[in-house]
């Protein structure tokens, strides 16, 4: 990939993406596209399938809630990302098992790798429940040989939804994935502080957190937030709360794994974005307020320096959005200048893939942001 062109559609009409696609097949033959599709739009991506199909253009894509537009959160557009030559890329349906899964991904990827270090961004369904397995399996596989970054795709209401495409296929449970040259910098933070209180995941199944320190879940969940923040949590607002005081994952190296329960299950069990292992050491982590540094300076520090008309590709959590709220936007506008990007252009998550700050294994995160420096035009 020696360029890329940053195309914002509002009109996402079959015409409009025929014209245009036609136009850029022409000016670039070797070029291909990375779709992000809001929610909205899904119905043009047939049409857009259409249109890469007889043109010969290389497509790849995903559906997410809204876009990111430069400062702003847009719930509708198209974004179509040029990339010149088209990088290797591919589309696996069906995922169902971590080991198997990442046999088929790393027997995708590996044709395509030489002796230097591309990034290998990935796009998930947010249905999967094996993420965070399927990355350790994969890392088994691949090792250091590439950078690991990526996104859950999907619906905000975490409903199903076929939200991954090529030119001929739209899938769900599945895995698209491309190969970001050597050379761009890429970053993930989500800025969350660990307290000092902690306790054990006692009992887990996949993304369900079923007993803390050998009680229901939720019952030491509410009692921790009650007696550290003084919220009275229960089932009616367990949601509205459940975004600010999400789970923390402690790990060996002072890292923390984010987790937002999403679902409080009838048996007390926290459903969460991701998967907890058994006898996790576990904290409620408080979501930064709005306006803190909320690990900006950090993300930019792994970016490094622009380059005169560098274009940021951003990806930025659901859940910390819903945090945020109308300070997400203040958060956009302040990443956009303090890291000297002509453009902003990505979407909203449904979870984040990569190793923080300078960590190299690839660990599935919740309520952060992702982002890859595109070089100047």
């Amino acid at each position: 990939m020696r360029s890329h062109v940053l195309h914002h559609l509002t009109d996402t009409s079959a015409n409009a993406l025929q014209t245009l696609i036609a136009a850029r097949r022409r000016a670039a033959p070797q070029a291909g596209l990375l779709a992000l599709v809001a929610e909205s739009e899904q119905d043009c991506v047939a049409p857009l399938q259409a249109a890469c199909r007889q043109l010969g253009m290389p497509l790849l894509g995903a559906i997410f809630p809204a876009l990111i537009v430069d400062d702003e959160l847009r719930d509708c557009g198209v974004w179509l990302i040029e990339l010149d030559p088209m990088p290797a890329y591919g589309l696996l349906a069906a995922l169902h098992t971590a080991e198997t899964d990442a046999a088929r991904l790393s027997a995708a990827v590996n044709p395509a790798l030489g002796d230097d270090r591309p990034t290998l961004f990935m796009l998930l369904d947010a249905q999967l429940r094996h993420t965070a397995s399927l990355l350790d399996a994969l890392y088994l596989k691949l090792a250091d040989r590439v950078h690991y970054l990526g996104v859950n795709a999907g619906s905000e209401s975490f409903r199903p939804l076929a939200c991954l495409f090529d030119a001929t296929r739209r899938v769900d449970d599945g895995a698209g994935w491309l190969l970001l040259p050597p050379g761009i910098p890429t970053a993930l933070e989500h800025g969350y502080p660990a307290p000092s209180q902690v306790m054990t995941a006692t009992s887990t199944v996949g993304n369900r957190i079923v007993a803390i320190d050998w009680e229901p879940a939720f019952e030491a969940y509410r009692r921790l937030i009650g007696s550290s923040y003084g919220i009275e949590l229960n089932r009616d607002n367990f949601y509205r709360y459940a975004t600010h005081f999400p789970v923390g994952i402690l790990r060996a190296c002072n890292e923390v794994l984010v987790r937002i329960p999403v679902v409080l299950e009838d048996d007390g069990s926290l459903f969460c974005i991701g998967e907890v292992p058994a006898n996790s050491v576990l904290t409620v982590l408080a979501a930064p307020p709005a306006g803190a540094d909320c690990g900006l300076n950090r993300l930019l520090e792994h970016l490094g320096p622009p380059a005169p008309n560098d274009e940021l590709l951003l990806f930025y959590c659901a859940g910390r959005r819903l945090h945020f709220d109308a300070y997400a936007q203040n958060e956009l506008a302040g990443l956009r200048a303090a890291s000297g990007s002509r453009r902003l252009a990505g979407a909203l998550s449904l979870g984040e893939i990569g190793g923080a700050g300078s960590d190299t294994y690839p660990l599935f995160h919740n309520a952060a942001l992702v982002c890859a420096r595109l070089p100047s035009p």
